[in-house]
């Protein structure tokens, strides 16, 4: 995500009928490819996620992570465009079309920012902080967890909206979300604001020096002072981090609280009495 257009190769592929043109290969890992697509019907860039199935129970996963994004039609969880199973020999490939986001993931953007030292505003924080619980409830609504939020598995779209990847982490079995799952969901959210606040995670540094994060995170999180955020912002971050999990705030109450922070809309004035 985040790379220049350029034409790498002629190579073009064929799904639901429809052709796409290699553009460029985007990244990798494990088992998975993601290329630069282009579709020759309608112009617009795609994310061709490839995923190698070398057993039967590769080609269920990779049909359950398809299935994921089927649930949700939301504005912040990616959404899939085709899926397709190719024979390879003997083997498999499941082909997921996913939207292209040029301006990359969450955590794209706070390295871009870092290296320019400087960080996300916390009028830029707070409308991606209110998207992302947005997604979440959704999720939840569904029954699922997401069990892998963190900067790098958010994107970002073309309006700065955050949506949220990587469904393959729910594609277990259908889990409650109430009582510790959802409090676990919080601490997560607050490890993402956390890196939006301060450029890094809350137990990077501890990781870094080879320390325990497991003992790390039974102790309260020491808050750096900035005078970028607000005692609100502080108060949010500490609700969401605090070591017990029935203190931490569910989802529909973070919404409220999210709402009522935001910034006014551009144009929009406030009056003081």
């Amino acid at each position: 995500m985040g790379h220049a257009l350029c034409v790498c190769s002629r190579g073009t592929v064929i799904i639901d009928n429809k052709r796409y043109l290699f553009v460029q290969k985007l990244g990798e890992g494990g088992f998975s490819y993601v290329d630069l697509v282009e579709g020759l019907h309608d112009g617009h860039f795609y994310a061709l996620k490839r995923i190698l199935c070398h057993e039967q129970q590769d080609q269920e996963e990779a049909q359950r992570e398809a299935e994921m994004h089927r649930l949700f039609q939301h504005p912040n969880i990616l959404r899939l465009m085709a899926y397709s199973l190719k024979e390879r020999g003997a083997k498999h490939e499941a082909w997921l079309l996913l939207p292209f986001f040029k301006k990359g993931t969450l955590w794209n953007e706070i390295e871009r920012l870092k290296d320019q030292g400087s960080f996300l505003t916390e009028d830029q924080i707070l409308p991606l902080l209110l998207g992302i619980s947005r997604g979440l409830e959704a999720i939840h609504a569904k029954g699922y967890a997401h069990r892998d939020l963190k900067p790098t598995n958010i994107l970002l779209g073309d309006e700065g909206q955050p949506v949220l990847m990587d469904l393959g982490s729910m594609n277990q079995a259908c889990i409650q979300v109430e009582g510790s799952r959802q409090a676990l969901a919080l601490q997560s959210l607050g490890c993402v604001l956390y890196a939006m606040m301060f450029g890094e995670g809350p137990y990077d540094m501890v990781f870094q020096k080879g320390d325990s994060v497991a003992l790390a995170v039974q102790n309260e999180l020491s808050i750096p002072q900035s005078p970028r955020h607000s005692s609100a912002l502080r108060q949010l971050l500490s609700s969401m981090m605090t070591v017990d999990p029935q203190q931490r705030p569910h989802i529909p109450v973070l919404l409220s609280q999210l709402e009522a922070l935001q910034p006014p809309a551009p144009g929009q004035h406030t009056t003081q009495i």
